[in-house]
């Protein structure tokens, strides 16, 4: 499928709901003019882009899985974090919040930082003050994008899981006080009714390699990073293959009253290392 049928596709769909591009653009959290590039071919639309504008306009599961798997080929992309610094950080994050807002169930894979839905703000602005740091108006912008995505974890009809591997909680990215307000985040969240925090441990039998994070959307959608550029993929055997994985590190992760007394013992780490430095 060419960008221009793609595109003819989509606006198709769109004249089709009686919706205005307007009105779809607000919706799937994109420029009017973006979607006028996407519609009339002058720009190949991303995974993550048909994804939003296929549920802006309404169509059923059975119309948007038959649509992507015809297109599948075409939009699997990846998007060089470059790109992103400069078309503005904190779009990608509302970006995120529209795909995270059509899903139902999202599992997420994490050996780098603590995740973005997880974040205090002041382990957030550390994470965007790491090289190549934002200018302090730009890392506000974003870290403010990143915090309200965090609405989503308190809506009903929706489930989280989240994978952490021990090594990212001892790393730090802040002052040691700061980390210890974090993993007491992350124990408190963890009692969320629909939040499953898991913490892969240092001393387990590695079950694969932790090659890079990644979150899975449902069964339909994964979005994987890498140090320099994001990868987003709708093939089967590709989200199938992230689902086996995600599987097996789950299957010795730590949960429950063994993951809260992990989290506490490295939070108390923290504590004593602000009061002895």
């Amino acid at each position: 499928m060419s960008t221009e049928s793609i595109g003819r596709a989509l606006r198709t769909l769109r004249i089709a709901s009686g919706l205005t591009g307007s009105t779809v653009a607000r919706r799937a959290s994109m420029s009017a003019g973006k979607l006028s590039k996407i519609e009339n071919g002058r720009t190949l639309p991303t995974v993550q882009d048909v994804d939003l504008v296929l549920s802006a306009v309404g169509v059923s599961e059975a119309v948007k899985g038959e649509f992507l798997a015809t297109a599948r080929t075409e939009v699997t992309e990846a998007t060089a974090w470059r790109l992103l610094r400069r078309m503005g950080p904190w779009k990608h994050q509302n970006t995120i919040k529209a795909i995270e807002a059509t899903t139902v169930r999202l599992r997420l894979f994490q050996g780098q930082l603590i995740p973005g839905l997880l974040q205090t703000p002041e382990y957030a602005s550390a994470v965007f003050s790491l090289p190549p740091a934002l200018p302090e108006p730009t890392r506000a912008r974003t870290v403010a994008a990143r915090l309200e995505r965090q609405a989503t974890l308190y809506e009903a009809g929706r489930s989280f899981h989240f994978l952490i591997c021990e090594h990212v909680l001892r790393w730090l990215v802040c002052k040691p006080a700061v980390m210890a307000l974090q993993l007491d985040r992350l124990v408190s969240l963890a009692r969320l009714p629909r939040v499953r925090i898991g913490i892969v441990p240092q001393n387990g039998r590695m079950p694969d390699f932790p090659m890079n994070c990644f979150s899975l959307h449902d069964d339909r959608l994964v979005i994987a990073e890498t140090f320099h550029a994001e990868y987003t993929t709708r093939d089967p055997k590709d989200v199938g293959t992230y689902i086996e994985t995600f599987d097996r590190f789950s299957h010795i992760a730590l949960y429950g009253d063994l993951m809260r007394a992990a989290v506490e013992e490295i939070r108390d780490d923290f504590l004593r290392e602000r009061e002895t430095g």
